[in-house]
């Protein structure tokens, strides 16, 4: 969950959407700089899994040793990549922010993603609980 159920108003996110799945590399340096832009809250990441283990066919079970299975720097804490990044979805603290946070965040990508990308700026996360969740009881 992105933001406390208690928030009225969902805060805006802009989505980062490279040309290309992103090398752990480039997913280090693109999200240590995105924690650089003033005014951005969260930052969630999502893409193809890299599991660590086979999960069927005929390897059921053996070691998946996938070169970008790594473990990456961000905001000076070691995090375990376990995708290959597709999207950023880069939370903004106000919706008045919005329009320079995003000047800064173009001005990161046009640096770190040099094969194009796109950005758009919406709520792509959900920010209260679904029925959902109340059903599974991962809220009380």
């Amino acid at each position: 969950m992105s933001a406390p159920a208690s928030e009225g108003v969902p805060l805006p996110e802009i989505q980062i959407f490279p040309e290309r799945l992103l090398m752990a590399s480039t997913t280090e340096k693109l999200l240590n700089r995105l924690y650089d832009v003033k005014n951005v809250r969260q930052i969630n990441i999502q893409g193809e899994g890299l599991p660590a283990v086979m999960k069927s066919g005929p390897g059921t079970g053996g070691p998946v040793d996938h070169p970008e299975r790594k473990k990456i720097k961000v905001k000076g804490k070691e995090v375990e990549l376990t995708v290959q990044v597709g999207r950023i979805f880069v939370e903004i603290s106000d919706i008045d922010h919005v329009p320079q946070a995003l000047k800064d965040i173009e001005a990161v990508c046009k640096e770190v993603l040099p094969f194009g990308f796109t950005l758009e700026v919406g709520r792509y996360n959900k920010f209260r609980p679904t029925t959902t969740d109340y059903m599974k009881g991962l809220v009380k």
